[in-house]
């Protein structure tokens, strides 16, 4: 588990493809500093396993379905990517609940300088839609972000010079692809209101359904 507050920006240094997996290679120094084999580390937002490491690097293995679903297997050599540790349990909470499962992979639009701010419109899958709302939390890249807003299969961030500056949002481009998690409460919402429905033959979600869930 992770909270969407990037710790450090690595570098890929080496991704090695397999026919059915990779295995990648990545500057690091801060998160090196308590790190195991076995530990979990999020990599743009990716959930991988550490299988080595060093003072200055950590090395991951990286399955198909990873590769396909994700836009880790488009990584460069030298590309700067996000690193997150492993959520600790006497750590402050300072984004919100991020799984490191990726749930699609969008394309930024565009981006723009509006003031101190940078605002990305960013392109999903529209079978996200229903999971994405204003106001509302998403992980992108492996950051955790607030929707400005959402139309159709677009949705409108505003990032602050500290975000640019401390992640990968501030290396990419129109048209670059990105990773995209859902707030997990959204789909737990989701499947508690299935569930209900499916008992009580209900078909609308209502104030008290989401006040009786612990949801308002």
């Amino acid at each position: 588990m992770f909270t969407g507050i990037i710790e450090e920006l690595g570098a890929v240094k080496k991704l090695d493809k397999a026919n059915q997996s990779a295995k990648i290679s990545i500057s690091a120094e801060l998160i090196n500093q308590d790190l195991r084999v076995g530990d979990s580390v999020a990599v743009n937002g990716v959930c991988l396993t550490i299988i080595d490491f060093s003072h200055n690097h950590i090395v991951a293995e990286v399955m198909y379905e990873t590769l396909d679903a994700t836009a880790i297997g488009g990584l460069r050599v030298n590309e700067k990517v996000n690193l997150e540790r492993a959520l600790r349990p006497d750590s402050r909470m300072g984004g919100h609940i991020v799984t490191g499962h990726v749930d699609g992979t969008g394309k930024i639009a565009s981006k723009k300088a509006e003031g101190i701010a940078w605002i990305f419109d960013i392109e999903f899958p529209r079978d996200l839609s229903r999971y994405i709302a204003k106001k509302g939390s998403v992980a992108i890249d492996g950051i955790s972000l607030t929707v400005v807003s959402v139309e159709d299969n677009v949705l409108r961030l505003s990032l602050i010079p500290h975000s640019i500056s401390m992640t990968t949002l501030g290396f990419k481009k129109e048209g670059d692809l990105v990773n995209i998690e859902i707030d997990v409460l959204a789909r737990y919402i989701e499947r508690l209101f299935q569930t209900k429905n499916k008992e009580e033959g209900k078909s609308k979600l209502s104030e008290s359904f989401l006040a009786e869930h612990g949801f308002m």
